[in-house]
């Protein structure tokens, strides 16, 4: 069987590009060569040559942390640098001949999950697979074709999830569409519903969990890690139907006005769909909470010594320096032990901050939380200390040689690099910095130097899900105490029936509960920005200023004085408009297909 790990998905797909380039000298491996140039009985004679073509299906799943405006930039939580297209999109500057119709990519490779031609470039890949190893079976055994097939379909409906989630309702297309021999039907093909796009997905993800050809879970040094799995089949199942369940879409009243096509809405509601999405979380935790659990320790989980831990159930394969990214470049502190070293992009708003509870597991607002807003750093729970960067906050990463302490006050004494920039310049607007996911092995420089795979989803993200359902579904049980419990105990927090004093909390108190433990266990992974658009909760959120902490000295010549510490307006662009529930379909599309119908209001 051939062995799919990190290096080994990168030696073939540059083996692929050697077959099919052999006098090609001055080309390089990574040009964008057809990868199914190996045509007919030579690509799929044998089973080592037909992984070459999967191989690089796999390759096509982006790396998201390999770009310096990551989608958490679009939301409350990350204030980005003004050079990028969140900047333009938070000003409300979208429409479908603007930044070609994709408002969230800047980095093809890390995030053209959302621009339409590159995703069906990917279908196309997954339905030649299907379609070619189906036809050559005489050269393939049953049980190859049976995984790898499931294999695909998986993938397939992968890339299907994310263009539906940005755009809605899409062509379904399932096998390899040609010019010379499809009609005109078969070839300009109309949007599907919201509901027929989501229940193509959620039926190809239920026949690959059932016929249970795929392994529950691969580990480190396992021939097949990183392929799919029924671990992800399921994650992402359950992901996409708590995503349709939810209030933006589970309605009769779309959220971006009148949709007579339901392109972006099933346009009635059914508390069902929770219970349905509550389903399929369990069943993942019941049958495969043997395999996957948490990881005891969140400060070492993005190192590469740790991939594929308990924990992770899907990721994307990266190699340092050939397939990596420049994460470590993008974001952390900019100014470490007084050298200059990042970008400084992955700068935390107050209003995320504020979402980390003290250590008693109660949130900042309760009065018996013994919060402080002029000591706002003290007693603070564990993933503050692990995951943000605030003034006076010790910064040790294993290449450092030393402890680093950053200061991001306003110092007339003893100025600071990191001082609180008001301006444009790369050091942090809003007197933070992310830790989170920044591999700690790994010194910040730039090309493809950080070879941590991107993780998709992990255990942590199914006991959420489940919580949010079966709490929509049926109100707080105890089994959704049960599941957010574990998260917390994880991060050395009471439970919540110690924090809150033994008090029954309603359906309403236990959606603001999970929704604060959503944000804060996830942040900075690239999920803000759906449960936003879930939630129906945009509008809301990034149509007001967020804000930075800005801490002076009363006396701030000699520093005799007390430290203030005084939340401020960051005066950056704060516009969101119904249409921004979805992205719009890119106008050359339109152009090519008039049977594609525009999304409202572009």
């Amino acid at each position: 069987m051939k062995k799919l790990n990190k290096y080994n998905i990168y030696y073939s797909w540059l083996l692929l590009a050697v077959v099919v380039l052999p006098m090609a000298a001055c080309k390089k491996y990574l040009d964008n060569v057809p990868k199914d140039s190996i045509a007919g009985d030579v690509q799929w004679s044998n089973e080592t040559t037909a992984d070459l073509f999967l191989n690089d299906i796999y390759h096509q799943i982006n790396n998201q942390g390999d770009t310096p405006d990551p989608l958490d930039s679009y939301t409350d939580d990350n204030d980005g640098g003004p050079y990028w297209k969140s900047w333009r999109w938070r000003q409300g500057i979208i429409g479908p001949g603007v930044e070609d119709g994709t408002p969230q990519e800047n980095d093809g490779n890390a995030s053209n999950y959302e621009e339409w031609n590159a995703v069906y470039a990917k279908i196309r890949k997954c339905n030649t697979f299907i379609q070619e190893v189906n036809a050559h079976s005489a050269n393939l055994s049953q049980a190859y074709r049976n995984k790898r097939i499931d294999e695909v379909r998986f993938l397939r409906a992968f890339f299907y999830s994310y263009l539906w989630m940005h755009v809605g309702g899409l062509p379904i297309i399932t096998v390899p569409q040609d010019r010379s021999t499809d009609t005109h039907d078969e070839l300009f093909k109309p949007r599907s519903t919201f509901g027929d796009t989501f229940n193509f997905i959620d039926t190809q993800l239920d026949s690959v969990v059932n016929n249970n050809y795929l392994a529950k879970k691969y580990n480190a040094g396992e021939a097949d890690a990183g392929r799919a799995t029924i671990g992800a089949a399921l994650a992402l199942k359950g992901w996409i139907e708590l995503y349709a369940a939810s209030p933006a879409f589970n309605t009769a009243s779309a959220v971006m006005g009148s949709d007579p096509n339901k392109f972006f809405s099933f346009g009635n509601t059914d508390v069902t769909r929770y219970t349905k999405a509550a389903a399929t979380n369990k069943k993942f935790m019941d049958e495969l909470g043997g395999t996957y659990g948490l990881y005891p320790d969140m400060t070492t989980f993005w190192k590469e010594s740790n991939e594929y831990n308990t924990e992770v159930i899907f990721d994307r394969q990266a190699v340092a320096n050939t397939t990596g990214s420049a994460f470590c470049l993008f974001g952390g502190p900019v100014y470490i032990q007084g050298q200059y070293f990042t970008w400084g992009n992955y700068d935390p708003t107050q209003e995320l901050v504020d979402q980390f509870r003290m250590d008693n597991g109660l949130p900042i607002t309760d009065p018996k939380s013994g919060y402080d807003p002029q000591h706002p750093y003290l007693h603070r729970e564990k993933r503050f200390y692990d995951w943000i960067v605030y003034d006076g906050a010790p910064y040790k990463q294993n290449w450092m040689t030393g402890t680093d302490t950053i200061f991001t006050r306003i110092n007339k004494v003893h100025p600071s690099l990191n001082e609180i920039d008001f301006g444009s310049s790369d050091v942090s607007n809003t007197a933070y910095y992310f830790k989170k996911r920044l591999n700690p092995d790994i010194r910040p420089s730039g090309g493809a130097s950080d070879g941590v795979n991107y993780v998709y989803f992990r255990y942590a993200e199914v006991l959420l899900n489940y919580a949010e359902a079966q709490n929509e579904a049926g109100g707080p049980s105890a089994d959704v105490y049960a599941a957010l419990d574990k998260i917390r105990v994880r991060s050395q927090l009471p439970t919540l029936e110690a924090a809150y004093g033994g008090q029954t909390l309603s359906q309403e108190q236990m959606r603001a509960v999970i929704r604060n433990e959503r944000r804060v266990e996830l942040c900075w992974e690239n999920k803000r920005y759906y449960d936003i658009i879930r939630w129906r909760i945009a509008e809301s959120v990034l149509n007001v200023d967020r804000h930075g902490m800005k801490i002076t000295n009363t006396s701030p010549a000699d520093n005799k004085g007390v430290w203030k510490y005084e939340p401020v307006l960051l005066n950056h662009p704060h516009v969101f408009t119904p249409k921004m529930y979805l992205n719009p379909i890119p106008q050359p599309v339109i152009d090519r297909n008039p049977n594609i119908k525009q999304n409202p209001n572009y």
